[in-house]
């Protein structure tokens, strides 16, 4: 029998906005940090101390609020490190409640400090909602969970703050819904699961085109079909299309491309044993171009988009494909294959270059767990970033700082490009040099010269613990950054 699985996409816990308190629902009290002296003392409330540092939540016992909640020094980003931290905190107490036969309530209230932005608003929508996400493939109930958040302001700030709610929901439920598809076991996780799913969840004004290997076969794109050809799941490429009301030429058109490997093992070259449960979440860039058109959509942003996610599973058998293998790829240009766990720049260099001649699109952003290297570069918090034009490269950058995403720009070296030439194909898949700068260089031959950032999310895609909003397993990052820079686009 099958494993039950969550519902995709996750149901986020309801924000709503109020001009006052409600009597008999719990109560949290928001206080900042001490400023700047090392030496003061925590804060004591109802017997207990805090110290306001954000994330310090404290169950307070007997009347008035039940918890205390630090916001450190009052920085928009201590705000979503709170509010992960309080809705958490309150899961637990909810939960603590039923087990000793309380009644259990589903719903909280917090005064917003008067000075508290806009910024500080979605700061912290986004870590309530996301820091008590949970994926869990069990016959068993989950633990109950807080089901509302009321944030009260005085009465002039309720319009504005809701719109800010509404806006923050949609980015945080892009992240969740990454994470939801990421999470997903590779058992169930098929290219046919992954693209039935993005057309079911992609939303009214988005329309999904599946196409399946046949199709691909007809279309030459020969990265795909490699890949994919060691597995019994045939590949699919996912196409989804979003156009505003009443677009007209002067809209811009943004190409998002995502890896989709539903799990890679490496093919022949297989990987080591430890870590391959991870390779579940190796569609990570996928999900998240996916969940980002259908965030683009319901926020009806004024850019066309176009998304391409080549969806594969890389496995090994009679029929994987092999090193030294000379392969064609959509559009007619070769690569020698080098390494078969180098799988995702094959999938993508066909989905790019299908993309911009089938869409001829203004500006090319790709995603993609792609390089172990990249982990090493940057560690697991920040993406990186390659980009052929400074502007995009800069507007990337800022839409993940709004959005509480790092990334940092890398440089396409010009010394590596010619180690991309190849001597029996056009390209070489794996050239000599440092990993994630050829891996770019080489994913660069398929784009045209357009204006086009690679994302590489191999490190911050993933996490083994709790921190700020994330939660361990897949942490649904370059989703927010992608429906940001969408709007800055507009």
């Amino acid at each position: 029998m099958r494993n039950p699985l969550p519902p995709v996409p996750t149901s986020l816990l309801d924000i709503e906005v109020a001009g006052d308190l409600r009597r008999g629902t719990p109560t949290v009290r928001l206080v900042t940090a001490p400023a700047d002296d090392v030496e003061a003392e925590p804060v004591e409330i109802g017997g207990v101390r805090i110290t306001g540092k954000a994330g310090d939540v404290q169950t307070v016992p007997g009347d008035g609020p039940r918890w205390v909640a630090g916001l450190g020094d009052g920085e928009p980003k201590q705000y979503r490190k709170t509010g992960a931290a309080l809705v958490r905190a309150v899961n637990a107490g909810l939960a603590d409640d039923v087990e000793h036969g309380g009644k259990a309530f589903r719903a909280v209230q917090l005064v917003l400090p008067e000075e508290a932005s806009g910024e500080h608003v979605t700061e912290l929508v986004l870590g309530l909602l996301l820091g008590g996400y949970r994926f869990k493939v069990s016959t068993e109930d989950l633990k109950p969970a807080v089901r509302t958040v009321r944030l009260v302001t005085h009465d002039r700030a309720v319009a504005s703050h809701t719109e800010l709610v509404e806006r923050a929901t949609a980015l945080a439920a892009a992240t969740a819904l990454t994470r939801d598809l990421a999470n997903t076991p590779s058992n169930v996780k098929s290219p046919a699961w992954l693209a039935d799913t993005a057309a079911k969840v992609a939303g009214p004004r988005v329309e999904a085109t599946i196409r399946d290997e046949q199709w691909l076969a007809e279309q030459g794109f020969g990265g795909v079909l490699a890949v994919g050809g060691g597995s019994a799941r045939p590949p699919r490429l996912i196409e989804l299309s979003y156009k505003p009301s009443g677009a007209s030429g002067a809209v811009k058109h943004l190409l998002l491309v995502g890896k989709g490997i539903t799990f890679d093992t490496g093919g022949l070259s297989i990987k080591p044993a430890d870590g391959m449960h991870l390779m579940r979440t190796d569609m990570a860039g996928g999900a998240a171009v996916i969940a980002a058109t259908r965030a683009i959509a319901a926020l009806g942003l004024p850019v066309r988009v176009t998304a391409l996610v080549p969806a594969a599973e890389n496995h090994v058998s009679g029929s994987a494909y092999r090193p030294g293998d000379i392969v064609r790829h959509y559009g007619g240009k070769t690569t020698e294959v080098g390494n078969t766990d180098a799988e995702g720049r094959m999938v993508l260099a066909d989905a790019l270059a299908y993309g911009i001649k089938r869409f001829a699109p203004d500006v090319v952003v790709d995603a993609a767990t792609l390089t172990g290297a990249m982990k090493v570069s940057l560690g697991l918090r920040t993406g990186g970033l390659f980009a052929t034009d400074d502007a995009l490269a800069a507007s990337v950058v800022a839409a993940g700082s709004r959005v509480g995403e790092a990334w940092w720009r890398m440089p396409l070296v010009e010394d590596y490009a010619e180690n991309v030439r190849g001597e029996f194909g056009d390209v070489r898949q794996t050239p000599g040099g440092p990993g994630s700068i050829t891996a770019a260089l080489f994913l660069r031959e398929f784009t045209e010269g357009l204006p086009w950032a690679h994302l590489d999310i191999a490190g911050p895609a993933r996490s083994e613990k709790n921190y700020n909003e994330v939660v361990p397993g897949a942490t649904g990052f370059a989703a927010r950054t992608l429906v940001e820079l969408a709007a800055s686009l507009g």
